[in-house]
């Protein structure tokens, strides 16, 4: 409706215009009144058709720009009135720039209508405006021809139908490698299989590629709309300047975004020349670590301890290297949305990082230290068992009872930690049995008791031989601990270890006749009184 009503406006002036001959040279130009041309006064728009050949933004002999904008349309009225052959020109005066037609003055381009500070000069401006206007006359010409609007209808129908064909078009060819590629991603990707078991869900990935496929479709539909819509308008004389205007958006958009790939192409090379050194420098650390862990190459501190976190902390700090000298290369980088982004998510990092950042701290000190090790019998705080996992934020152990035990290793560096594993130079590992006895037993009966159940005690090693010492003085009773040695490998078989051991200690106690209860008692049991047996107690 609103391009029906601007054809019919423009046709109402353009209707009227009638023979009167305008004078040129006898139209009186006169300077500006005032310095300040403008007036306050708002610009006016000389519009020819769907084309605006000028913008009068100054007031000139005190007509203001619409006066001034009035003027000109008539001027023009009367020039093509001539009937001449319509040739826009510019000649330049002192007072400004005069845009004629066949040699009549149509209007004055003055100082006060162009922006100096942006470049724009007088010259310029009025030879921009002459051509201007001779492409709106030459498009009124078209419009008013009959042999041109039936050839311009004849191509806006061809395009129409090929616009349709090409839809459809679309629609098959999308169709038919949408099939295709789903028979090749199902027998593909169900021969990805790892023992027997399917790797990767084939139906996910072929939702995705319909997903992406139709999202392509549309692409391209739009594509195809946009290119038909500017055929059609350039074809019409009056929106023809609406075609040029979209066929100009599409062109400055993809120079814009070649100019872009164009731009960002020798940062891309930059940051795949630092991730392939970075990659490298990985892979020679890797190499060379490796052999330390394996106990091929020795390097002062590193050894098979410290070779594993060693490998992890340069690899967090190569990447985080190259990282730091790719991220100015990376296009987009300098936007303020990419650096947002980024300030956030170091953030986040920052604020709730902080009790990772010091679990991970406790990890390499309990690393570096070499405080525990893998399969080592240990005892931290009230948990014991079997180092099965020494990780970068948490220590786990198995206890032979059927549960794993997991400790932050922040807990476990604030704890005191008895490794049973590390037995001066003996081989295994120690274990303790603790027993209380009354000061009426002889010391030298409880070692031989103790040592007799060390003795008699399935899988404890002869060497290094068991000992036994006084361990406390306490009020009501003497305490005893049993030291011996043991190669268990799992945790199941040490706590069954010790639990044999535990088993002949109260069985020679039993046939020593020596009580195993508690020393804050009474009164002896009438069964222990004629063996006159101290009071002990096992843990």
């Amino acid at each position: 409706m609103t391009a029906l009503l601007r054809l019919f406006l423009f046709l109402a002036v353009l209707l009227p215009w009638g023979g009167v001959r305008a004078q040129a040279p006898a139209l009186p130009i006169q300077a500006p009144a005032a310095a300040n041309p403008n007036h306050g006064a708002a610009p006016a728009r000389l519009e020819i058709g769907a084309r605006t050949v000028f913008v009068f933004r100054a007031a000139m002999s005190g007509y203001s720009p619409q006066e001034r904008a009035d003027g000109a349309r008539k001027r023009i009225a009367r020039a093509l009135a001539q009937g001449g052959p319509q040739r826009a020109g510019t000649q330049a005066i002192p007072e400004g720039v005069q845009v004629l037609l066949d040699g009549h003055l149509l209007f004055l381009v003055t100082p006060g209508d162009i922006n100096a500070l942006a470049g724009d000069t007088l010259t310029e401006a009025a030879a921009d405006s002459a051509a201007l206007l001779a492409t709106a006359l030459s498009e009124r010409r078209d419009q008013d021809s009959p042999r041109y609007l039936a050839m311009a209808g004849g191509l806006c129908i061809a395009a129409t139908f090929a616009y349709v064909v090409v839809l459809r078009g679309l629609r098959i060819v999308q169709r038919r490698a949408r099939v295709a590629a789903e028979r090749l991603l199902s027998r593909r990707l169900r021969r990805v299989r790892i023992r027997n078991v399917a790797l990767v869900d084939a139906d996910h990935i072929i939702r995705f590629m319909r997903q992406a496929s139709t999202a392509l479709l549309w692409g391209l539909r739009l594509f195809a709309t946009f290119l038909w819509m500017t055929f059609l308008l350039g074809q019409v004389p009056y929106s023809r300047s609406w075609g040029e205007r979209l066929r100009d958006y599409l062109l400055d958009t993809l120079v814009d975004a070649a100019g872009g790939v164009a731009r960002a192409i020798p940062g891309l090379l930059v940051v795949i020349a630092i991730a392939a050194l970075a990659r490298m420098a990985v892979l020679t650390m890797r190499s060379v670590l490796q052999r330390v862990e394996n106990g091929e190459l020795q390097l002062g501190w590193l050894d098979r301890d410290t070779a594993p976190p060693t490998r992890r902390l340069l690899n967090v700090a190569i990447t985080l290297f190259a990282l730091a000298m790719a991220y100015p290369y990376l296009p987009g980088a300098h936007t303020a949305a990419f650096q947002g982004v980024t300030v956030l998510a170091g953030l986040m990092v920052s604020i709730g990082g902080s009790s990772i950042v010091a679990q991970g701290a406790s990890g390499l000190i309990l690393m570096y230290t070499r405080s525990l090790r893998k399969g080592e019998q240990v005892r931290i705080g009230d948990a014991e068992g079997t180092v099965v996992e020494l990780g970068m934020f948490e220590t786990r152990l198995r206890d032979g009872l059927g549960a794993e035990i997991s400790l932050p290793n922040a807990l476990v560096l604030s704890n005191t930690t008895r490794n049973f594993s590390r037995a001066g130079n003996h081989a295994g590992y120690a274990i303790e049995a603790a027993v209380t006895v009354g000061y009426d037993i002889p010391w030298r009966k409880v070692h031989a008791m103790l040592a007799a159940a060390a003795g008699a005690t399935e899988g404890i090693l002869a060497t290094p031989e068991a000992f036994v010492a006084q361990a406390a003085l306490s009020d009501f009773y003497v305490e005893y601990r049993l030291v011996v040695h043991a190669r268990a490998a799992t945790a199941r078989e040490r706590v069954a270890l010790k639990s044999r051991l535990h088993q002949q200690v109260i069985d020679e106690f039993a046939r020593q006749g020596v009580q195993m209860t508690s020393p804050h008692f009474t009164q002896e049991p009438q069964a222990m009184r004629p063996a006159r047996a101290g009071a002990a107690v096992i843990r």
